[in-house]
């Protein structure tokens, strides 16, 4: 799942920390700290895919080693509350391999920080899944904070800017000197420039997510910014997710399992929200659409239209009868509109042809059935006529039998024709075709005991279709005569 995750923070002797030690750690080296006189050793470290340093033009080339470096930056620091070191800890992308994550990393770092003239140190890691439940590819990144000028010595990381009065000189405090303003000589620590590190991240990931014709984007804005009511959860940090890791709670491990229950509750009621604004919209628009007449209402008017013609109330009467019968079987088959109908009769329309079909197809195996049992009937019956003349040597003698048995032995050899492709080890299958029969004779009455309420739903339907034409056909013959009329008046 395409991730983005871009901290940064700043290394501090106020805090404790040492950037030698630091590097040491995100490199997976071991380090000596001039400043601390200590050794930090990660050699051990596992997770370490690769690190180098990224150097400016103008940087002394003995900065490419990395304890030279960063005792160098300890040995520029003299405050004992010195800030040191930028420490970035941006998330890389599972959907792309390695070796294009490292690549990545490279480019972002080479064309937003090493060209504004910055130290770069990175180190990738990618933690075994083993010990935090998902691959975590991601890259830390330092910076020293002290610019390096051209000469390749260290700069001042911030310059005094006077505060002059009306008449441009320099204005004196309380105790006689001169008052002003650090500006930092650098714009490394600016909110926007954190932005637009930030956005140039998501926008490189995205374009290679395009490259590879992958839909995932990652998006560098807060939530808030992106308009999704969602909460961010925490950064939880190496040490808390190893703890987690072996089924140790942590404050941040809990705090980030409500957020993510509160997201998904959250989620669940938008989408809730939404289903139903969208339903009630769908509702509004096909309460706006023009109503087509119901059943009902074109019945009535047929019955409406008959009663006018008749001439006495019984008449009438069987009119309003006729109407009451065909309201009520349109109710029992939950048809209200012309749609409704012409669906009803064409779906029974399409079950009655199915049910002919396979009467017909039955009452055609019945057929060919019959016929073979009737075969089986001549075979029977002629063969010992058969076998008698077989048994007969002289050829008078056979002649005569023939003669006297013709019609029985032309319909046995008949039979014997018909029969021969089914005969299976010298036997017939004929109890087989019997019960085939009997079984094709009850499915044959089983259907036409369907059918038969099946016509007369459909004659009744037809004769409602036929009434509801009726209608119709007066009201457009009706429409047509304004038309015209008003046309006339028109011209």
């Amino acid at each position: 799942m395409a991730l983005f995750h871009f901290h940064v923070t700043q290394i501090k002797r106020s805090a404790g920390q040492s950037a030698v030690a630091a590097a040491a750690y995100r490199a997976g080296e071991k380090l000596h700290s001039e400043y601390y006189g200590e050794i930090s050793d990660y050699t051990r470290k596992g997770g370490v895919i690769c690190s180098e340093i990224l150097l400016p033009s103008h940087a002394p080339p003995e900065y490419a080693d990395r304890e030279t470096l960063w005792n160098a930056v300890e040995k520029a620091e003299r405050g004992k509350k010195a800030q040191l070191a930028y420490s970035f800890d941006i998330a890389l992308q599972n959907e792309f391999s390695m070796q294009e994550n490292i690549a990545l990393a490279r480019q972002f770092l080479s064309d937003n920080f090493v060209s504004r003239g910055m130290v770069v140190d990175f180190a990738v890691h990618s933690p075994d899944k083993g010990d935090g439940g998902i691959s975590n590819p991601h890259f830390h990144v330092m910076c020293p904070i002290r610019p390096i000028e051209p000469d390749g010595r260290w700069g001042n990381k911030q310059r005094r800017e006077y505060v002059l009065d009306e008449h441009g000189e320099r204005v004196l405090d309380e105790a006689g000197n001169y008052v002003f303003n650090a500006v930092p000589t650098t714009d490394w620590g600016k909110p926007e420039t954190l932005e637009a590190w930030r956005q140039s991240w998501a926008e490189l990931c995205n374009a290679m997510f395009a490259e590879k014709n992958l839909d995932c984007r990652i998006d560098h804005r807060s939530f808030a910014c992106q308009g999704v009511e969602q909460i961010p959860t925490q950064h939880e940090g190496p040490t808390v997710r190893a703890m987690e890791a072996k089924g140790i709670r942590t404050d941040k491990g809990n705090l980030n399992r409500f957020i993510r229950k509160t997201n998904a509750l959250l989620r669940e009621a938008k989408e809730k929200i939404a289903a139903l604004i969208g339903w009630l919209r769908d509702v509004k628009a096909e309460l706006a659409k023009p109503q087509p007449p119901t059943l009902n209402d074109l019945l009535a008017l047929h019955c409406s239209n008959r009663n006018r013609g008749a001439y006495s109330n019984k008449a009438k009467n069987a009119n309003l009868q006729r109407y009451a019968e065909a309201f009520s079987f349109l109710q029992s088959k939950n048809l209200y509109t012309v749609d409704d109908l012409d669906n009803a009769l064409h779906a029974m329309q399409d079950k009655i042809d199915a049910l002919k079909k396979s009467a017909s197809a039955k009452q055609s195996r019945i057929k060919e059935l019959d016929g073979l049992l009737r075969m089986v009937d001549y075979y029977k019956s002629g063969k010992p006529a058969a076998d008698k003349l077989k048994s007969i040597r002289f050829e008078k003698s056979r002649q005569k039998y023939k003669s006297e048995h013709d019609n029985e032995l032309r319909t046995f050899y008949m039979a014997e024709r018909k029969l021969k492709p089914y005969f299976k080890d010298g036997k017939l299958p004929i109890t087989a075709w019997r019960r085939e029969r009997e079984q094709l004779e009850q499915e044959y009455r089983d259907i036409q005991t369907e059918l038969s309420p099946l016509h007369a739903d459909a004659k009744k339907l037809w004769a409602i279709h036929y009434n509801i034409y009726e209608v119709q056909h007066e009201q457009e013959r009706q429409n047509t005569e304004l038309r015209q009329k008003k046309q006339e008046i028109e011209h």
